[in-house]
């Protein structure tokens, strides 16, 4: 009998890849495809469902066919999605009516100061556990039934896009539920997918009718949740599509929680950050959803078959990754991997800060009008000062969250898992190591979004037993300790908050 795999469809911001894995939690198949990024004007993100579902089937078929197996072999697919992302489509012939707003887009920035200065941002956050902000899925519904042009479709089936949408013939969702109904026909998410909506209760586990009302998104257009991992299954891929076999499609998270789940962190106390195009910094709490005083954003961080939703606290900064990419699109670097040698060629950045502000800042500062900026330049300013500039900023910011982590959670963070592209650049993670004056333990398996996407599924079809097991295949590939003094670490990173006050409230007219 041939051997058996759960693979794990991972869409991501920039790309969609699709993995598959062993029982160990070991990679046995990895195909990638990247996708247009859209920006139509200033501070507007977008991307085309259409290729991104036509990437996934790609990657999907191309990764099973280089590893040499057959689509019988899995035993069940996962799915994990950049967050808040948001997608309406008609139901009927299963078209998007606009392109996706992306989570990074800021074009609902007005109509988050309108709700804002009507003081309902308090009763958002109880319900929601989120700031009022244009990166969650809400206003981006709203501004879609809004603003997308009229469906060409059949004559009878014309009209307005609001009115389409209240007559129950339109669908929302965020990536997941785009996926998740193109391969089983069914629209369902997950918790920790529809905690990101800023149209769902965490607390009640239920849509809210007051924010459904507040934002004007008809209740007919939304999927049903359920858990991230799911014993009743969300449906099966068609035998007769472009896998030609019958899987179930048994578990969902969003990215970050994804990513939580795939470094094991099912305990109180356990934090991941996970370093992308943004980077996400996830707390456990148990079950209990921690408010937080300092910026910080109370979310689902998972829920299993038949058991309590577990809670966590997360710090969302929008631009890591992403500040990287800049330096390439402007050329004072060739690749990524460059970053580390250009860095580390200079003892400092010769007081030059870079605030990657580029849509916004999120926690915890929470400004979406911020911008990048960069300060301290002189005369005697390299491109090697503006690049270490970067990768400090990187860590400056995952300090402000974990700083802020501490203060709500009452924990000290002693020891902090770290996954996603920019951890393998080993220079990155001694800075951050340093200017956190943490330890930093980077996994074998760095790609924990997919992997836990994979737990999730492959938990709820019983191809593993046990969070136990899992926890098991968990492996350090390296660990790096602060080698600066916390006095240097400390004097640096008070004139980051300088910096930080120079980017905010600066795009007046957008």
């Amino acid at each position: 009998m041939a051997d058996t795999y759960v693979g794990s469809i991972d869409q991501g911001t920039t790309g969609t890849r699709f993995m598959v894995f062993d029982h160990s939690g070991q990679v046995v198949a990895n195909a990638y495809e990247k996708h247009e990024q859209i920006y139509p004007n200033p501070g507007w993100v977008e991307h085309d469902p259409i290729e991104i579902w036509e990437n996934t089937k790609e990657v999907v078929t191309r990764g099973l066919e280089e590893a040499g197996l057959d689509a019988e072999q899995l035993e069940a697919l996962g799915v994990t999605n950049q967050r808040e992302t948001t997608v309406v489509w008609d139901e009927a012939s299963g078209k998007p009516v606009n392109n996706a707003l992306v989570w990074q887009d800021r074009r609902t920035t007005d109509r988050v100061e309108e709700i804002q200065e009507a003081g309902k941002v308090e009763m958002i956050r109880e319900k929601t556990g989120l700031e009022c902000d244009a990166y969650f899925s809400a206003t981006k519904t709203e501004w879609i039934l809004d603003n997308a042009e009229p469906l060409k479709m059949q004559a009878s089936r014309g009209g307005d896009v609001r009115d389409r949408a209240e007559d129950g013939e339109l669908l929302m969702g965020t990536i997941d539920s785009w996926l998740i109904e193109n391969l089983t026909g069914n629209h369902i998410t997950d918790v920790t997918n529809a905690s990101r909506t800023m149209l769902y209760n965490i607390r009640d586990l239920e849509w809210d009718d007051e924010l459904l009302e507040e934002f004007r998104v008809p209740r007919s257009m939304l999927p049903e949740v359920r858990p991230s991992s799911d014993d009743e299954y969300y449906g099966y891929t068609d035998p007769d599509g472009f896998l030609g076999a019958e899987v179930p499609v048994a578990g969902a998270l969003g990215d970050q929680q994804a990513a939580m789940f795939g470094q094991t962190c099912f305990d109180e106390g356990d934090a991941k950050n996970t370093y992308g195009t943004g980077s996400f910094y996830l707390m456990n709490t148990g079950t209990d959803a921690v408010k937080s005083d300092h910026g910080l954003l109370t979310t689902i961080g998972f829920q299993m078959s038949g058991e309590p939703v577990q809670y966590a606290l997360e710090g969302s900064i929008f631009v890591t990754g992403a500040a990287i990419e800049f330096l390439e699109d402007v050329d004072l670097i060739n690749n990524a991997a460059q970053t580390a040698e250009l860095a580390s060629s200079v003892d400092s950045t010769d007081g030059v800060y870079m605030v990657p502000a580029f849509t916004g800042l999120g926690a915890p500062h929470w400004d979406g009008r911020a911008r990048g900026t960069l300060v301290g330049m002189t005369r005697g300013t390299e491109k090697e000062h503006i690049v270490r500039a970067t990768l400090e900023s990187i860590g400056y910011q995952t300090r402000d969250v974990a700083e802020a982590m501490e203060a709500d959670s009452g924990i000290e963070t002693t020891s902090l898992r770290v996954d996603g592209g920019a951890v393998k650049n080993n220079f990155l993670c001694q800075l951050q190591s340093d200017i956190i004056q943490t330890d930093i333990a980077r996994p074998v398996v760095d790609e924990t979004t997919a992997l836990g996407s994979a737990y999730a599924a492959g938990l709820a079809v019983g191809y593993w037993d046990s969070v136990d097991q899992l926890r098991d295949n968990w492996q350090v590939d390296r660990e790096f300790e602060a080698e600066m003094d916390s006095a240097d670490a400390d004097e640096m990173y008070d004139r980051w908050d300088d910096a930080v006050e120079r980017s905010l409230d600066w795009a007046q007219e957008e």
